[in-house]
């Protein structure tokens, strides 16, 4: 195979990513929706980069890792309570990290972009980028929901 034509299949690849199925914030199936110039005012550059492109933060960055008081986790972009402090836990990876969601507060989808596939998590009402989720959690349900802090507001309680 030469160049041009794996240049050409990975550039395939690449849009195939975006056809329907992926969860995107203008596809019309959330709550709460906004053009990419009011995200833009609303979220700092870190935040818009995580949350509206899907990046990831540095690892031990965020705050909130170590953050273990009794509340409730809510999305930063809609403030959808997503995750309860009863479910999280340290997993040691520099990540905010949960075995489960709260009922009805995510969605999930494919993540083809680093050579393999992972299972990106996503707010429910206003499809913004939280993080991944892996199969290396505890009980009870083994597993990890990996966070960018950036994505969550914690309310204590």
């Amino acid at each position: 195979m030469n160049r041009r034509k794996m240049l050409k299949l990975s550039l395939m690849g690449t849009v195939a990513a975006g056809l329907p199925g992926a969860l995107s914030a203008g596809d019309g199936n959330f709550e709460v929706t906004r053009t990419a110039s009011e995200w833009r005012a609303m979220l700092t550059e870190a935040q818009y980069r995580v949350m509206r492109e899907e990046g990831t933060e540095r690892a031990g960055s965020s705050p909130l890792d170590k953050v273990y008081s009794d509340g409730t986790y809510l999305c930063r972009g809609c403030n959808l309570p997503i995750y309860s402090s009863a479910a999280k836990y340290d997993s040691g990876t520099g990540w905010p990290s949960f075995y489960e969601s709260l009922p009805n507060a995510v969605r999930t989808k494919e993540d083809r972009k680093l050579f393999s596939v992972r299972t990106e998590v996503h707010c429910r009402r206003c499809g913004s980028h939280l993080g991944h989720i892996f199969d290396d959690g505890p009980a009870p349900t083994g597993k990890r929901h990996c966070l960018n802090g950036v994505s969550l507001i914690f309310q204590a309680g």
